[in-house]
This record gives structure tokens, C-alpha cells and sequence, in this order.
């Protein structure tokens, strides 16, 4: 299903691996032997790689480490993923994690952050404005249908997008949010030109019957 897809498709290893749970081998041994498997499997696509202690990463082991997973990827495509929530809740903390990530030239996402949660208050201002600043991609979490006490993450109700929660206002609408920002990955043509396509010239059917039928025509001019 993923052969062809290697331009569109990013594969993630696993959600917040190992949660904050000392295990054998270490999250840096682990990851390291799963690029490799992935990449004998014959994946040739990115590889995003989670944080461990439930992706944000308060040891510092995928901080310190992360060389040493990136250099386990033949193809050096594989980008880490931190996940921002309670423990990053001051500019400070925000700013120190991810000046480490360019000092050591190394590709990072944020690929969870929340404007709340049970275990801290994150400064999403910050997150938002140095992730626009620094040219790093984020994924505010999430769309909708969050349970278990963190129904605030909901960004809109019940799966309607006309009807934004306040964390969707402030993710989508806001100051470095998603309307502001995004922009249209080249790989999908990065073109601003939403005007109709020109209609084929001379076209012809032939050997029509119930099940097929061959088309012929002019070559359209460029625009």
C-alpha cells in the first residue's frame, strides 16, 4: 500500500514509544535497530521518530542521543518528533530544547502540542511563534473526539468544523496559527493557481463499446 508513496507519506515507528518506562534496550537502541529493520524492509520513505517519556522527552535521551539514531538511517531521512505539553511551559524550556536540535544540525517536528493539559499549562504562544521563526513544522493535537478527561484538546465539537473550540480559534486562526502559515507542499505543485485547467483540444473517442473506449487529443497549450 506504501510502494509509490515514498514523496507523500511519512512513516511514524510509534506514538510516544515506551511511555516513561525504563525498558531494555533504551529508547536510543531500540529506535536505532527499528530504522534499520524498517530500512531492510525495503521502506524508502521519511521516518519520524517519537520522543520518549510520552513524547516530550523530559530526560533528554532522544535530546542527546539523537545522532546517534540519525546516523542508524542509511538513507539519513528519518526527522524527530517532540510532543509539547505541561513540561514545556515556559519560553525558556521551549527555546533551550529546540536551540539544542539546531546546534546539532538535526531535523525536529513538534508533533503534538496542546494550549492546555493535565499535567501543566504549555505556553502555546511560544511553541507556535519559534516553530513559525525557525522554520519547524508542528500538528496541534487534535481535531476532535478526545476522551478521558482531555476533551479540551478538541480544536472543534464533535467532529463539526464550523464550530471551533477555543484552542481550534487560537491553533487555526490566531497569530502564527495554521491560516496564517500554511503553505501547500511543493511536492503537491506549490501553486497558487486555483484557476480551471484548459479543456483538451480535438477530443475524440474511439472503439467504444460497453466496457472501454480509447481517447485521442490535441496537446493543450502551456499556460
Amino acid at each position: 500500500m506504501l510502494a509509490g508513496q515514498e514523496s507523500y507519506v511519512v512513516v511514524n515507528l510509534g506514538n510516544e514509544p515506551v511511555g516513561n518506562n525504563a525498558v531494555t534496550p533504551a529508547w536510543t537502541q531500540a529506535t536505532s535497530a527499528a530504522i534499520t529493520r524498517m530500512r531492510a524492509a525495503g521502506f524508502q520513505h521519511l521516518l519520524m521518530v517519537d520522543a520518549p517519556n510520552w513524547g516530550q522527552d523530559w530526560k533528554g535521551e532522544m535530546r542527546d542521543n539523537a545522532a546517534t539514531v540519525f546516523d542508524a538511517d542509511p538513507q539519513k531521512n528519518t526527522v524527530f518528533s517532540l510532543h509539547m505539553y505541561g513540561v514545556y511551559d515556559t519560553a525558556a524550556e521551549i527555546n533551550a530544547y529546540l536551540d539544542a536540535f539546531r546546534t546539532a544540525g538535526l531535523p525536529l517536528v513538534i508533533g503534538e502540542f496542546g494550549n492546555m493539559h493535565s499535567d501543566g499549562d504549555p505556553d502555546e504562544d511560544t511553541i507556535m511563534a519559534q516553530a513559525v521563526a525557525r522554520g519547524i513544522g508542528y500538528l496541534g493535537w487534535s481535531w476532535s473526539g478526545n476522551g478521558g478527561g482531555v476533551e479540551y484538546l478538541d480544536q472543534v465539537t464533535a467532529f463539526d468544523a464550523t464550530r471551533l473550540t477555543p484552542w481550534g480559534e487560537r491553533l487555526l486562526n490566531g497569530a502564527d496559527g495554521i491560516r496564517a502559515t500554511a503553505r501547500e507542499a511543493t511536492v503537491y505543485g506549490g501553486s497558487t493557481d486555483t484557476s480551471p485547467p484548459t479543456a483538451p483540444a480535438n477530443l475524440a473517442a474511439s472503439g467504444v463499446t460497453s466496457g472501454q473506449a480509447a481517447l485521442s487529443w490535441s496537446r493543450c497549450p502551456a499556460r
